[in-house]
């Protein structure tokens, strides 16, 4: 996650586990900064993300994708593409967030190797050098390993950004998978988290399924930027919505 001028304002970023071109201008025209095509879980596969990406903006800053794992072929393509940030999960060790590194960014910070892609895609006097910059590489800390483990992952030399999985820590915990905590200890890694992210330069994210709570976290200054939400489960509110709306006008009916 790089800095970019939103007035002061934090990114919010969407979720999307589903193969549409369009959601994300749909998102964006709503407000959202941005869209995490989600790899990992859900139905987006690769050629799909691909061509998702194609259909953004070349220069959309927060196009960002997360990927099943460290697959520098995978993350090749995504980058190709139009990716502007790889989100790898379940980095536990100083040796996966270098290879994450490795594989999103050109030498001499990566091995990320070169060739034909969008035109335009990193402008500048050093399409290298560009490209680094405008490319986040982003380690998901989501387990107790995880937070063992966190100053020398954050520590990581071209490392961008850690994003909290929230849901997951909770479960390595052996609580509910759930995100949105306030206290216990995924609130307690918020926190030193904050502290290392800061102390090492990198910006800190995390997924949250409630707009009151995400602005808390805004306010404390705790996180950077937040993933508000996933396509799947904004649709099934949607849906519950409407039929509760419509049970509730029929009970009303009946009742006059």
């Amino acid at each position: 996650m790089k800095p970019h001028d939103l007035g002061g304002r934090r990114p919010v970023l969407f979720h999307q586990a589903l193969p549409s071109l369009s959601e994300p201008e749909w998102a964006v025209a709503a407000g959202y900064d941005g869209v995490i095509l989600d790899l990992q879980h859900g139905e987006l596969g690769l050629e799909a993300a691909c061509g998702i990406l194609r259909s953004l903006p070349r220069a959309s800053a927060y196009s960002y994708a997360r990927v099943g794992g460290v697959d520098a072929a995978v993350i090749l393509r995504l980058l190709d593409s139009g990716a502007r940030g790889i989100i790898a999960p379940t980095v536990e060790s100083r040796a996966q967030a270098e290879a994450l590194v490795a594989a999103t960014k050109y030498p001499p910070v990566g091995n990320r190797s070169i060739g034909p892609s969008r035109p335009g895609l990193y402008p500048g006097e050093s399409y290298t050098e560009a490209g680094n910059v405008a490319v986040s590489a982003i380690a998901q800390i989501e387990t107790r390993a995880g937070m063992q483990h966190a100053e020398e992952i954050v520590s990581t030399p071209g490392l961008d950004s850690i994003y909290i999985g929230p849901a997951d820590l909770a479960a390595s915990h052996g609580l509910p998978a759930r995100g949105d905590w306030e206290d216990g200890p995924v609130w307690d890694a918020i926190g030193r988290l904050r502290e290392l992210t800061t102390a090492h330069g990198v910006t800190l994210g995390i997924y949250s399924g409630r707009p009151a709570y995400t602005a808390d976290l805004f306010s404390r200054g705790l996180v950077d930027y937040v993933g508000l939400g996933i396509d799947l489960v904004l649709l099934n509110h949607a849906f519950q919505g409407a039929i509760t709306a419509l049970a509730t006008a029929r009970s009303s009916e009946n009742a006059s």
